[in-house]
């Protein structure tokens, strides 16, 4: 895992390789082990290594094949790269490194921009063709990988950057806010579809997209990966027991495929279904001396703030060398604004602090992790999902329990100079139309799954551990296993209150005592209920001439949400006030 950055110019104006250097230097925390710059014509690709696999120089970043006449700056990991490089090796290439970056760049030379369909991992690269001066950007199938983009002088050049504030550091990107970001922010929980940013001047690749960059700044698209909810006749007839084999199967094949490292790898365990599984399934793998890592949190309001009782179950169980952090109010109040600096973008949810601190402690014991995420999305275990089923209006239903407040309340918080269409709606319904299934669960799971997902829990948790150099792996979103939960017929996955036929699964590698209990979360109390030193910040943070200055959100609202915080929370059991405060101190943070 790394940071990737470059910049391609499509005039006779040189590249800057002084922007590189400022890019590179923002993401240091992403690769803390190396840093290079390659200049060739009118590009210049960026490197920071995080070594992981080959820890030797000859993986060094960014890679040049002369005889290929191409380059890449590469971020991720390919699981099946040995695979990959066995049969480029009887095709008749030689390799001179032990890593994925020189298998991803030999499959391009071999199959061109196809190469993405035989990755399995998560990945976001940028390759050079040096006699032609064309640029190939990809990301993976599930948006794992990040990967940023700005368009300047006159469009006459482009960068490109693994996180957001890295392309602030370039310089001159145009900050002025997107009001359609500005909309899914406020009301689409805080999730910003690609190719928007909050920023006007920053876009995002979409996930599952390769874009090719001709030499006069010419683009095109092309989406290399599409979940298919579609079943035969004969799959939705198919009796649960094979579907659960077939589920544990690749499950156990998913997880596996992400031990592949020269370093050691740990499991983020939260004492939830999801991770415990992973800590089952390495175990059941004969896995020996595995380290687990969970974080706590002071109580507030009477709401306790961790889940250490169901984490020290499944550690005692499979014998983990497991590693408690209790986070005292101190300790969270001070790193607050280390989380805001290490997001890409303004995230609301609490989570954030927490992966961040859990992070911090995690990367003194390894740097490579797996963790539970995306096991909700794709397996219907979310509180929304059962009341779609039997709903005549899937959209009004989703926007009912997801969205944090209709078009209405939105300009009710925000000034009329960013008031204008009803952005998250038409999104919703657009995407919703676009899937031809006819069942409103799946159209919920898709748009969760290829949406939701990336630009909120993935995104979370690469920013999170990133910001310590620790990389994250997410056996959930292996796109085999979320191709073959697309295809379960969703009763199956509804079962038991959501995800049942999951849970199923995991009765047979885990102990029921977790399963069958309230789903659970990451808690952060404190700031769920926004008082205290953290109504203050708040406070001084909305109340700033900064923030009156820039006059996105109408003084009355912010006065009546300061007034009585806890009255006014979203129906996913957020703060308003804290949304409104992330996104102040994102902006702040950012020199914005």
């Amino acid at each position: 895992m790394c940071g990737i950055c470059g910049e391609i110019t499509f005039d006779d104006t040189p590249v800057s390789l002084a922007a590189i250097n400022r890019m590179m230097q923002t993401m240091s925390p992403r690769g803390p082990d190396a840093a290079g710059a390659y200049l060739f014509g009118h590009t210049a690709l960026g490197h920071r290594r995080l070594k992981i696999i080959d820890l030797s120089e000859r993986s060094h970043q960014p890679m040049v094949d002369v005889e290929l006449g191409l380059s890449i700056a590469f971020n991720g990991c390919i699981y099946n790269f040995r695979d990959l490089r066995r049969e480029l090796e009887r095709k008749g290439y030689k390799f001179h490194s032990e890593g994925d970056t020189e298998v991803v760049l030999k499959a391009y030379a071999h199959w061109g921009l196809d190469c993405v369909t035989r990755f399995q991992g998560m990945f976001a690269f940028a390759i050079q063709e040096r006699d032609s001066g064309r640029l190939i950007l990809a990301r993976d199938r599930l948006g794992i990988k990040p990967l940023y983009l700005a368009r300047g002088a006159q469009n006459q050049r482009l960068r490109f950057a693994s996180s957001l504030p890295a392309l602030l550091a370039a310089g001159e990107v145009d900050t002025t806010i997107d009001p359609a970001a500005l909309h899914y922010y406020m009301t689409f929980h805080a999730v910003v579809p690609p190719p928007h940013t909050i920023l006007k001047g920053v876009r995002k690749l979409p996930p599952a997209t390769i874009r090719v960059v001709e030499r006069d700044g010419s683009e095109t698209d092309r989406r290399y990966w599409q979940l298919d909810f579609a079943r035969t006749p004969e799959e939705e007839e198919l009796p649960v027991e094979e579907w659960r084999s077939e589920l544990l199967a690749t499950l156990r094949r998913a997880v596996d495929r992400r031990m592949i490292a020269d370093v050691p790898v740990g499991v983020l365990l939260s004492g939830g279904v999801d991770s415990s599984l992973i800590v089952g399934l390495l175990a059941e793998a004969g896995q020996t001396g595995l380290k687990s890592f969970s974080v706590g949190f002071e109580p507030a309001h009477g709401e306790r703030g961790d889940e250490f009782q169901y984490s020290d179950l499944i550690a005692r169980h499979f014998g983990t060398d497991h590693y408690k952090t209790m986070v005292g109010a101190d300790r969270l109040l001070a790193a607050l604004p280390k989380t805001i600096a290490a997001m890409s973008e303004p995230m609301v949810s609490y989570d954030n602090v927490g992966f961040y601190l859990l992070s911090e402690e995690v990367s003194k014991h390894v740097r490579v992790v797996q963790s539970g995420q995306g096991a909700d999305e794709i397996f219907a275990g979310y509180h929304w999902y059962p009341p779609l089923e039997k709903t005549n209006d899937p959209l009004a239903s989703y926007a009912e329990v997801f969205f944090d407040r209709d078009h209405a309340g939105y300009a009710e918080a925000i000034t009329p100079d960013y008031i204008g269409e009803n952005y998250s709606h038409e999104f919703v319904k657009a995407y919703f139309a676009a899937n031809k299934s006819t069942s409103p669960v799946e159209k919920a799971l898709d748009l969760d799954t290829n949406v939701m997902l990336v630009d909120d829990p993935v995104k979370r948790v690469d920013n999170m551990t990133m910001a310590w150099g620790l990389e994250a792996r997410v056996p959930f979103l292996d796109h085999e296993l979320v191709e073959l939960a697309a295809k379960i017929p969703s009763r199956h996955k509804l079962a038991g209150g959501g995800k049942g036929i999951l849970k199923d699964v995991a009765r047979e590698i885990i102990p029921e005592a977790v399963i069958d209990r309230p789903k659970g979360y990451f808690p952060v109390p404190a700031l769920k209920y926004v008082d205290g030193d953290y109504l203050t910040l708040v406070r001084d943070t909305l109340q700033s001439r900064t923030a009156r200055e820039r006059g996105l959100f109408r003084g009355d609202y912010v006065e009546t949400l300061l007034a009585d915080p806890t009255a006014h929370i979203t129906p996913l059991q957020g703060s308003k006030l804290w949304q409104l405060a992330t996104l102040e101190l994102w902006l702040q943070t950012n020199g914005l």
